[in-house]
């Protein structure tokens, strides 16, 4: 909405600020960053009132989280929604097809996420709205996504599978690409949902993958950054870079009250919401295996859960103590931080090699 301002300027006055996406992000990081902090408490304090007994724990996890977390109030992801919509509205080029794309996946996943926590919270039991309606309703929200983005992208790479460090490769998909693109932002939502279990564990990495994905979107969006890296030119893909800046800005607004011990769960609202949003992105720049790779904890932790059931369901044996694997490390011992603190670091480590494969070629 501010871009208009840069029509004011005669090229060498503030005005003139408002043409930069570099200048703009800031902007966003800082309106999110500020929402955050003011509107926070008063959130979580309507939210106490409104359900007092919290969030229902569910009594199949660690026993402990149900002395320990009980009572905290959930849909959290509302503060960062919130943040990151208004930050994104303010800041980005309206105009743009991509920052319209990525804003309505998130939205549309946050109402899903919101509905399955009010059913919760509501009903006081731990079991929200169906998986099969969640999933449904997640793949129809990404089968119109997959749909716009083939309109959005150029025509020779649209349907087409980009692979990091193989330069000039491209594959083919065809009509194979909208349930590709449609199990990538489901997949994505969901996995985050899964690794949303402990104090301040999925924002952070959700934060460093928002930020991997802005660096990739903005170098991808400009054509001399493209032509130096050898990757693919997806023009208007750089104005991401200031959502991603609003998400940062609204993860850490969100992350000074879900620090340990949490005052506010994200819920489903936020995970679900965040998720689709890493998803949309990845697709938005044709980066959708690096994704696998920046967000390798979610996957992780997604595949954990998998392999448990699988596994169970034909052995009667389990693989890990507990899935998702975070719950793995709690039941050998680990503490609550100490987790969190490790994986934040591993989402780190795997940001710098997805970053690499721009210039790995």
């Amino acid at each position: 909405m501010l871009f208009w301002l840069s029509d004011l300027s005669d090229g060498g006055d503030v005005f003139n600020l408002f043409r930069y996406i570099t200048f703009r992000a800031g902007g966003a990081f800082f309106t999110a960053l500020i929402f955050g902090f003011i509107f926070g408490q008063p959130l979580i304090n309507a939210l106490r009132r409104k359900y007092k007994d919290g969030q229902p724990i569910r009594k199949d996890g660690p026993a402990h989280h149900i002395e320990t977390k009980a009572g905290t109030p959930t849909m959290g992801g509302l503060l960062i929604l919130a943040a990151l919509s208004l930050s994104t509205l303010l800041w980005a080029r309206l105009d743009n097809g991509y920052v319209w794309l990525v804003l309505g996946v998130t939205v549309a996943f946050g109402l899903i996420g919101f509905a399955d926590d009010w059913a919760k919270v509501s009903r006081k039991t731990s079991v929200g709205v169906s998986g099969k309606v969640r999933l449904a309703a997640g793949f129809a929200i990404a089968c119109a996504a997959a749909l716009i983005a083939a309109q959005l992208h150029p025509e020779d790479l649209s349907n087409q599978l980009a692979l990091p460090v193989f330069k000039d490769v491209l594959l083919n998909f065809g009509w194979f690409y909208i349930p590709f693109v449609m199990f990538v932002i489901v997949g994505s939502a969901n996995a985050v949902n899964l690794t949303d279990g402990l104090d301040g564990l999925a924002i952070m990495p959700v934060m460093i993958a928002a930020g991997t994905l802005g660096v990739i979107a903005y170098a991808v969006g400009r054509v001399d950054f493209t032509e130096y890296l050898d990757v693919h030119y997806v023009p208007g893909t750089g104005e991401l870079l200031v959502f991603c800046a609003g998400l940062i800005g609204g993860g850490l607004g969100f992350l000074w009250y879900n620090a340990p011990p949490a005052a506010v769960f994200m819920g489903d609202t936020g995970s679900l919401a965040l998720g689709g949003a890493l998803g949309a992105i990845a697709v938005s720049t044709k980066h959708e295996i690096v994704l696998a790779i920046v967000g390798g904890l979610f996957v992780a932790e997604a595949v954990s859960v998998i392999v448990q059931v699988l596994y169970f369901k034909a052995t009667g044996k389990r693989v890990f103590l507990m899935a998702p694997i975070h719950h793995h490390f709690e039941k050998k011992g680990w503490a609550e931080p100490q987790i969190v603190i490790r994986f934040w670091i591993i989402s780190l480590i795997l940001a710098l090699i997805g970053l690499a494969t721009l210039k790995l070629r």
